[in-house]
C-alpha cells in the first residue's frame, strides 16, 4: 500500500459524514463538497398576512418578542404587552398568551389569571412573578425533567439579571429560585435571551445579546452581538462565549431567535433581526402620515438567517436579507421585522416563520410568513444543467429520500459512488431513473430498485445531476 493512499484515506477519514439516518437540509456546505455550475440559493418567505393583533389595552404600540411553540395539536404564542415607551422592564410590561389549532388562526384565551383594572384578559406574566422583560419560553422534553417543569422560560433585565421560570403547561408559571441565573455588568439582555434543550449536545443552551468590539476599535460599544452559556440543570451556567461567524462581516445582531429545526433538531436555525441604526427611511411627513410614535422612525432592521451546529460558531451562508422588510412604510421604522422565534408546520409540506410589523403604531401586529417544508434555501441548477458532488458520508437506512422541486423540463439524477468517485455498480447516473415533480418526500430509484441496505455504513458519495431544479434536503430511512 502505497504512503500516497494511505495519506488520502488518512485525508478522506476525517472529512466523512455520518449521517445515520438524520435528514439534512442543504443549508450551509456541510454536505457539498463542489458545484458545478450550480449554487445554494437562499429561499424567501411569502407573506401569509396578519396571525395576531395587539390591540388589547396592555398589548399596545411596544408589544412584541414573539415566541410560537408546537406542543401535539396546540399551538402557543407568547409575547410582550408593552403599551408605552417607558423603560424596558417597567411596571406595565407584562407577557400575554394566544392559542391556536393550526397555528394559521389564534385566540386570545380571557384568563384573567392577573387584574388588569377589572378586565378579563390574556396574561400570563407580570412584574409580581419576575421582572417580566422579553420571557422566552420553551418545551423541556428532557425525560429527567419533573411534570410541573415541563415549560422552561427565561426573563429580566440589566442590571437584575435573567431569572428562571417553569410551568407544567405553558399558562401558569412560577420563578425556580430567587437569584438569577446569570447577570453581568456586561450583558445588556433588552433583546429576546434564547435558551433551549439542545438533545445534540446534551445539555440546555442558551443565547443571549451581548456586544462585540469594533474592529478598528472606533466607538465605546462596538457591535450588538451575540453570546452564548450551557447547562446542565438549567440553574448552573457556564461562563458565556461569543459566538464567532467566521469572516461574515459584523452587524448589529438585535435578536437571535436560534432554535433546533422540528425535522432536524441537529440543526440550529437562527432568524436574527439586523438591525441599521440612523438609516432612516422615513421622512417626517411620513412618519406622521402612518402615526409612528416620535424617535422610531431613525433606524431600520430585517431578518438574516443564521445556522449552528452546536458550539460557538454560527455559518452566515448568506449574507443577503432572508426576511425583507417588503412594501410599506410601516415596516420601515425603527426595530420592526423582528422575527419571532418558532418555526413550526401549518399545512401539507408547509412551516411557518413569524415576525414583528408596523413596530410603535397602532397597527402593529404578528405576521405569519410561510415556506414549503425544509425550504430555507437549495441546491440550485438551470435549464442547462449543473452538478453537486457530496463529501464522503456514511448513513443507516434502506432508501434515498430527497426533497425536491423541478419544472416541467428538468430532472434530477442520482449517482452513488465511491470515495474515489467511482460509480458503484448498479448506481450510476444511467441506472438512476428521472426524478421529475415536485414533492417533499421523493424515495430515489436505480433500475427499479430503492434498496440500500447493503451499503449502510460504507464510506460513499453522492452526485447529483440536476437540469431546472431545487434540492432542499435528503435523508436516509
Amino acid at each position: 500500500m502505497s504512503d500516497a493512499y494511505t495519506a488520502a484515506m488518512s485525508t478522506l477519514s476525517s472529512t466523512v459524514r455520518q449521517l445515520g439516518s438524520r435528514l439534512e437540509l442543504f443549508i450551509d456546505h456541510y454536505l457539498i463538497d463542489s458545484l458545478t455550475d450550480a449554487w445554494l440559493q437562499l429561499q424567501k418567505p411569502q407573506n401569509a398576512g396578519i396571525a395576531l393583533k395587539f390591540d388589547a389595552p396592555w398589548e399596545g404600540l411596544f408589544a412584541g418578542v414573539v415566541t410560537v411553540l408546537k406542543d401535539g395539536a396546540d399551538y402557543r404564542m407568547y409575547y410582550r404587552g408593552k403599551p408605552d415607551a417607558k423603560e424596558d422592564g417597567a411596571d406595565n410590561e407584562v407577557t400575554c398568551y394566544a392559542h391556536s389549532t393550526d397555528g394559521i388562526n389564534w385566540t386570545k384565551p380571557q384568563l384573567r389569571l392577573f387584574d388588569h383594572h377589572g378586565r378579563d384578559n390574556n396574561i400570563i406574566l407580570d412584574n409580581s412573578i419576575v421582572t417580566a422583560h422579553n420571557f422566552s419560553p420553551f418545551l423541556d422534553t428532557n425525560p429527567q425533567a419533573r411534570s410541573d417543569e415541563r415549560y422552561k422560560g427565561v426573563a429580566g433585565i440589566h442590571p437584575r439579571g435573567v431569572f428562571a421560570l417553569a410551568s407544567p403547561d405553558g399558562v401558569h408559571w412560577r420563578r425556580l429560585q430567587d437569584e438569577p441565573i446569570i447577570t453581568s455588568q456586561a450583558f445588556a439582555f433588552d433583546s429576546q435571551n434564547v435558551p433551549f434543550l439542545s438533545v445534540n449536545e446534551g445539555c440546555y443552551v442558551f443565547y443571549f445579546r451581548t456586544w462585540i468590539a469594533h474592529p478598528d476599535g472606533e466607538g465605546s460599544l462596538g457591535f450588538r452581538w451575540i453570546s452564548r452559556s450551557t447547562s446542565q440543570d438549567f440553574l448552573h451556567w457556564t461562563e458565556p462565549v461569543q459566538m464567532e461567524m467566521g469572516d461574515a462581516p459584523l452587524e448589529h445582531l438585535y435578536i437571535n431567535q436560534t432554535y433546533p429545526y422540528f425535522r432536524a433538531p441537529h440543526i440550529y436555525i437562527g432568524l436574527a433581526a439586523r438591525f441599521w441604526p440612523q438609516k432612516k427611511v422615513l421622512t417626517d411627513e411620513q412618519a406622521v402620515e402612518i402615526g409612528v410614535a416620535p424617535e422610531y422612525y431613525d433606524d431600520c432592521s430585517d431578518g438574516v438567517l443564521l445556522t449552528s451546529r452546536g458550539g460557538n460558531h454560527y455559518d452566515r451562508t448568506f449574507l443577503e436579507s432572508f426576511m425583507r422588510p417588503g412594501p410599506g412604510l410601516e415596516n420601515w421604522v425603527s426595530r420592526t421585522n423582528y422575527p419571532g422565534l418558532g418555526i413550526v408546520p401549518t399545512g401539507a409540506g408547509e412551516i411557518s416563520l413569524f415576525s414583528h410589523r408596523h413596530y410603535a403604531q397602532a397597527t402593529c401586529h404578528v405576521g405569519r410568513f410561510t415556506l414549503r417544508t425544509d425550504g430555507f434555501a437549495a441546491v440550485n441548477a438551470p435549464y442547462s444543467g449543473g452538478e453537486m458532488l457530496t463529501h464522503s458520508l456514511t448513513f443507516t437506512g434502506r432508501e434515498l429520500i430527497l426533497n425536491y422541486s423541478t419544472s416541467a423540463a428538468g430532472s434530477i439524477r442520482v449517482e452513488i459512488q465511491e470515495p474515489a468517485g467511482q460509480p458503484l455498480a448498479g448506481f450510476g447516473l444511467n441506472d438512476c431513473a428521472s426524478i421529475v415533480g415536485d414533492e417533499i418526500c421523493r424515495v430515489v430509484r436505480w433500475n427499479s430498485n430503492s434498496d440500500l441496505s447493503h451499503l449502510q455504513g460504507k464510506i460513499v458519495r453522492l452526485r447529483f445531476v440536476m437540469h431546472d431544479a431545487d434540492l432542499y434536503s435528503l435523508q436516509f430511512k
